[in-house]
């Protein structure tokens, strides 16, 4: 008798050696391990796509660190993906790595993936098989849809499925499933007894489970462990002293059940096919946890790392890393608190009857010791360590797309490490790496690879500055072997991809808004084809609306030449022409619209507004004086009856604020839209478009008492009738004041005529206000508006300095 045979009475002859696990649980994982120490097995056997044989030495590879997962994609759709995650703690990866370590043959023996990838596919589906709700499938890509198949979960079956290990707690009289597996399973140490006696009774257990399926169990599930017993009996003959196999405990009573070749052979006839390619991808802890939408995943993958990696004084260790944490956000936690925390762990775990605190002791003890009752501070103890932002490594020399090794060494050149957790990056467009990064990040983005976000900046304003917000999901990567396809680095890749974009787009809005991705992105070589198209879809285009939604994307891109550097003289000429044309068709555009309309024609004009004023008068050869233009157009919209209400407003009020409409201008032409011949309807809409839509309307009220005057004697004026039609409206304009606008107008309008007059007359003195003009003191602030300005300081362009 051997030493394996004395340990744990299982000899080769008595056929294999089952391991029945539950994925991802480190008591598991312990046991894997001590098992095999004992039976000292020929070859070992492990659930997982058989495609990844050849990858399984990468394990053995020092920069290879879990988690990390195996990622199989159909060749033909990329998109078309799934997962394999393994953690540190996983059981299979703990057998992965015995057999790398003892020299011992190691083989995946799960339904490849080339049917697995092939099974939902159109055309695709075998008959008679398919997922029930509830299955736990492996991590997928592309769009999220279901897995098919089961990858790697806890295993059960059509009644008991779902959660197996619920059944089997209730069984025991426990009401909590993860609090009886700890005590059961994570808490035991592998030293105790015979090494095999936990496999043996989850044996047990799962069979009796097995028992309660209706029909025999899934189509699929039979599929999969047909294709097992098949390579398990192949393995037995080739290896003398035995095979151990590892693989979900609910599949082990079907891996014992004796049956012919002939009928497993059977059930795997017929089945789909595709071309598959398979390597090693990084992986999150927070990607293995439930919360983030894995089947098979674990509540607290941060605490289950944590109880594998420390078996001797985990509560100590946890405790004392939570204080670490918790003092590196400025809280006072003492060793003391620590000490007492640890003391009320382990007298919470007596009154509750489990052999060792578990984490709903741990975490009861922090919020009570460490947190003082409170739950902030513990949601930052579950999100950075119960569940954890670790983010796993593969070694360079695994399997990737060319676009793959071009990004990871772009990424290295540019010292811009792939984080789990989220973090922001401030970016100086003059800096050069700054500006290779966020060529990078702009790239990514064209390719749909969703690194980086763009975020409002804290630094300060300009286009010399850029903040991404960067957080690296495991999925990105089935993004890259789907962007592949475009070219083999990342800038031939989006280059494409944005040529074909162009081609593809749908409108005219479409094209300008890639044309403004594609100069942060730096793609010089696609340009030409974007405005080749641009061009096209412009001439084309006789739609104002579209014209006018096009053009501030254009505009906003020309801004990106001062810092980058980027050639945009045939972005500024298509501008120039959209500008054009636009305001040949404006007016005519803005007549007989109803009320929708004309609000959706108010934001096209103000759009065109402010693009127009980044245009400048001159902003290409043969189309200067742009601006003076514009302005005679908006005189046109200001005084045409037929121009919708609120678009007139708008005009008024934005010629206004150019200074190229005087103050009695204005007042006059408000005073005849609030006649009493005005329906009061189209008079309420042009006061939306002079003083609403967020464009500091309620200010120029505040300031000046003469419209303020108008709109008051116009509403007082309303008739009872009208006035339950024209509130919903006013109501919408006033209401998106400030506070303190909307407070102010409400005491100007109780003073009356003669209160608001003494805001700016010599007559007596409204509360807070002078009897008149202090200029001496106004005079005081022009040096520091000039240095504001950067002006001279005999400079008078400043208005009222020769008043």
């Amino acid at each position: 008798m051997t030493v394996a045979d004395r340990e744990t009475g299982w000899k080769p002859g008595d056929g294999p050696l089952l391991l029945g696990v539950r994925h991802h649980g480190p008591g598991s994982a312990r046991a894997v391990r001590a098992a095999l120490e004992a039976a000292r097995p020929g070859a070992v056997l492990i659930e997982g796509p058989p495609e990844a044989d050849a990858l399984i030495p990468l394990a053995a590879d020092e920069d290879m660190r879990p988690p990390v997962a195996l990622l199989a994609h159909a060749v033909d759709e990329p998109g078309r993906s799934v997962f394999w995650p393994l953690a540190e703690f996983s059981p299979e990866w703990v057998a992965v790595r015995w057999a790398l370590e003892h020299d011992v043959p190691a083989r995946f023996i799960d339904l490849p993936a080339t049917h697995t990838l092939a099974w939902d596919t159109p055309g695709g589906e075998t008959p008679d098989t398919g997922p029930e709700e509830g299955e736990p499938g492996p991590e997928t890509g592309g769009e999220g849809e279901a897995g098919p198949g089961e990858g790697h979960g806890p295993d059960a079956g059509s009644d008991v499925r779902a959660d197996p290990l619920a059944v089997l707690a209730q069984a025991a009289g426990h009401d909590d499933p993860e609090r009886w597996w700890e005590d059961v399973v994570e808490h035991r140490s592998a030293a105790e007894g015979d090494a095999l006696a936990p496999f043996t009774a989850l044996e047990e257990a799962m069979g009796a489970l097995r028992e309660t399926e209706r029909d025999g169990g899934r189509d699929r599930d039979l599929v999969r462990e047909a294709y097992m017993r098949l390579q398990v009996r192949a393995a037995q003959r080739e290896f003398e002293a035995g095979v151990a196999v590892v693989c979900g405990a609910w599949h082990v009573p079907a891996l014992r059940r004796r049956t012919t070749v002939a009928a497993d052979r059977a059930l795997l006839k017929g089945l789909p096919r595709t071309k598959v390619d398979m390597t090693w991808v990084p992986w999150t802890h927070r990607r293995l946890s439930r919360a983030g939408g894995y089947g098979a995943g674990i509540d607290s993958p941060g605490w289950y790392g944590h109880l594998f990696s420390a078996p001797d004084r985990p509560v100590e260790r946890w405790l004392t890393k939570v204080a670490g944490l918790l003092r590196e956000e400025d809280r006072t936690v003492s060793p003391a608190h620590v000490i007492e925390a640890v003391r009320l762990a382990e007298t919470l775990a007596v009154m509750r009857g489990r052999p060792l605190p578990g984490l709903s002791e741990t975490t009861d003890a922090v919020r009570a010791v460490m947190c003082e009752g409170s739950d902030v501070p513990l949601a930052l103890v579950h999100d950075r360590l119960v569940v954890g932002d670790v983010l796993g490594e593969v070694p360079a020399g695994a399997p990737a797309v060319p676009l793959q090794r071009d990004l990871a060494r772009t990424q290295r050149r540019l010292r811009l490490k792939p984080e789990a957790r989220e973090r922001e990056l401030e970016l100086d467009l003059r800096k050069e790496t700054d500006a290779g990064r966020s060529r990078l990040l702009h790239r990514l983005r064209l390719l749909g690879i969703g690194w980086g976000e763009p975020a409002g900046s804290r630094g300060g304003t300009g286009t010399f500055r850029e903040t991404w917000r960067l957080r690296w999901e495991p999925e990105l990567s089935v993004r890259v072997a789907e962007a592949g396809v475009w070219g083999t680095t990342v800038l031939d890749a989006a280059t494409a991809k944005a040529e074909a974009d162009a081609l593809t787009a749908r409108g005219l809005a479409e094209v300008t808004a890639l044309a403004e991705r594609c100069l942060p992105a730096g793609l010089p070589d696609a340009l030409p084809t974007v405005m080749r198209v641009l061009t096209d879809r412009a001439a084309l285009d006789t739609d104002v609306g579209h014209l006018a939604q096009a053009l501030p994307a254009l505009v906003r891109a020309l801004r990106y030449g001062d810092v980058r550097g980027t050639d945009t003289g045939a972005l500024a000429t298509v501008a120039a022409g959209l500008a054009e044309r636009i305001f040949v068709g404006l007016p005519t555009a803005c007549a007989a619209l109803d009320a929708d309309a004309a609000e959706e024609m108010r934001r096209h004009v103000d759009a065109v507004h402010g693009a127009v004023g980044l245009l400048g008068d001159d902003p290409a050869p043969g189309h200067g004086g742009l601006r003076p233009r514009w302005q005679a157009v908006l005189r046109a919209l200001s005084t045409r009856d037929t121009v919708a209400g609120v678009v007139r407003g708008r005009a008024v009020r934005l010629l206004l604020d150019d200074g190229v409409l005087a103050a009695d201008e204005t007042a006059r032409l408000m005073a005849l839209v609030l006649s009493p011949g005005t329906p009061p309807a189209d008079a309420a809409a042009w006061i939306e478009g002079f003083v609403g839509g967020g464009s500091g309307g309620g200010m120029l009220l505040v300031h000046d008492e003469r419209l303020l005057a108008l709109v008051d004697a116009w509403l007082t004026g309303v008739p009872a009738d009208a006035f339950t039609d024209v509130l919903p409206l006013l109501r919408r304009t006033f209401s998106a004041y400030e506070p303190g606008v909307r407070r102010t107008l409400g005491e100007l309008v109780r003073r009356g005529p003669q209160g608001r007059g003494a805001v700016t007359t010599a007559g007596p003195a409204a509360p807070g206000f002078g009897t008149g003009l202090d200029t001496a003191r106004a005079d005081a602030v022009l040096p520091v508006v000039r240095l504001l300005l950067g002006l001279d300081a005999d400079d008078n362009d400043l208005v009222g300095v020769d008043a």
